[in-house]
């Protein structure tokens, strides 16, 4: 089976960029509140990594909308999902959850760079300039809600795939919290690498911090990752036969041993840990670990997506 038809969708690779796209937005967003929260405080606005990840955030989310609306059977009907919630709809609650993301991620921008926004308009607007005090007094509670939905939407990208009934490797309790994790790994990656672009120091705080923080979460990936397939192995039929297709030595168990765990983990856990016993950390280390990263993420969303799709019961 190479497609999987639901509400609408073709599951193919479309769905795999619009779950890497959603992760990798809400991790990113996670590790700008972290390095505000416990290193930069109220200098963050100046911090290339904080930037970067202010305007990768959004620009994936909304890259990964887009590629939805479009891969939909009718995409000018896309509309009523914002507007028409179905409660038992996996994908209508993800869309809720996107939407007030989105509109909490953008008030959480405006208050931390709330001096750089306040220095373009030059005192035009001064409503607009009461709604930026305003937000920066409620930062705090912005910032809270904004994990929430950070946490939820990388998690969702999990549960989107899992709620689907039939498809042994797909329908595993495990896939949220590796998507979360995974989408977690992404956002770090995409930060780094935006952040050295923008002239970022690679041997500052934010670089050494996220990196501290990185080592700890591929460790855990690989944990689940283990958990996942163990589970599957285990239970015996369907779920051990789609755990051993996918892991076989054709073109996805390639993807899955060379890819993923190769380029995805082996080779950033090594560079992460390599860089944190040499002296200094340089452009090229810290580009290429993160690239790697996002590599790996991008091949495991495209695993689990068609994989899960080999096996049914």
């Amino acid at each position: 089976m190479s497609a999987l038809h639901f509400e609408g969708l073709v599951w193919h690779w479309p769905i795999a960029i619009y779950l890497f796209l959603a992760g990798l937005s809400a991790g990113a967003v996670f590790f700008a509140i972290m390095l505000k929260h416990f290193k930069l405080s109220h200098e963050a606005w100046h911090s290339p990594f904080v930037q970067a990840a202010a305007i990768i955030a959004p620009v994936a989310v909304f890259g990964g909308l887009g590629i939805l609306v479009f891969d939909l059977t009718r995409p000018l009907d896309f509309w009523k999902i914002l507007v028409f919630y179905n409660t038992s709809s996996v994908m209508s609650m993800g869309v809720l959850v996107l939407m007030a993301y989105q509109l909490v991620l953008f008030a959480w921008i405006a208050s931390v760079f709330q001096r750089r926004i306040t220095q373009l308009l030059d005192k035009r607007l001064p409503i607009a300039n009461r709604l930026l005090n305003w937000l920066v007094k409620q930062e705090a509670a912005i910032t809270g809600v904004l994990v929430i939905l950070a946490i939820s939407l990388g998690a969702y990208t999990g549960f989107l795939l899992s709620a689907l009934i039939g498809f042994p490797l797909l329908n595993n309790p495990v896939l949220p919290l590796l998507f979360l994790i995974s989408g977690l790994s992404s956002g770090a990656a995409a930060t780094l690498l935006g952040g050295v672009l923008l002239r970022g120091n690679p041997n500052g705080v934010e670089v050494r911090f996220i990196h501290g923080i990185e080592i700890p979460l591929i460790l855990v990936e690989i944990g689940l990752l283990f958990t996942f397939f163990a589970g599957l192995i285990l239970s015996g039929g369907q779920s051990q036969v789609a755990a051993l297709n996918a892991l076989g030595f054709g073109f996805w168990g390639w993807i899955f041993w060379a890819g993923v765990i190769g380029i995805g983990l082996t080779l950033p856990l090594a560079f992460n840990l390599w860089m944190k016993v040499s002296a200094d950390r340089k452009f090229a280390y810290v580009a290429v670990t993160a690239s790697f990263s996002l590599i790996g993420v991008f091949l495991l969303r495209n695993f689990i997506l068609y994989t899960g799709q080999m096996t049914g019961i």
